[in-house]
């Protein structure tokens, strides 16, 4: 990056400024639910209170950022997540990792949002 060139913004800023994001993923942990590069999601800023179980959630590894689902709430702000199209499990995420949370996905146009019975169904077969 260059002087001339405009800093780009990190999800942190972003989420802090609007308190929410929407950008398209890449990589395939989410599949089939999302398409990489395809789709389209929002992301809203996490609030004080926990996740839920089948959350899917923006959080920070390092300097990566993951968006993954929430299998399993546990004590002490610890979760257990999963990418839909993984077989291992992330135990060690807290509630200081979580950025956001998504709100919906936008495919082709159409807004799919997360109590959509078409999306709960896939959940609960997923």
């Amino acid at each position: 990056m260059n002087d001339s060139e405009p800093k780009r913004k990190t999800f942190e800023e972003i989420l802090d400024e609007n308190g929410y994001l929407v950008y398209t993923n890449v990589g395939y942990s989410m599949m089939p639910l999302l398409r990489q590069r395809r789709d389209l999601i929002e992301i809203r800023k996490k609030g004080p209170e926990r996740c839920r179980k089948y959350d899917v959630v923006l959080y920070k590894r390092g300097d990566k950022y993951i968006l993954h689902r929430i299998l399993e709430v546990l004590p002490e702000g610890r979760y257990v997540i999963a990418g839909d199209h993984n077989t291992f499990l992330e135990t060690d995420i807290t509630d200081e990792h979580i950025l956001g949370v998504m709100t919906k996905v936008i495919r082709a146009g159409k807004e799919i949002t997360m109590d959509a019975k078409k999306y709960q169904a896939y959940v609960h077969m997923w």
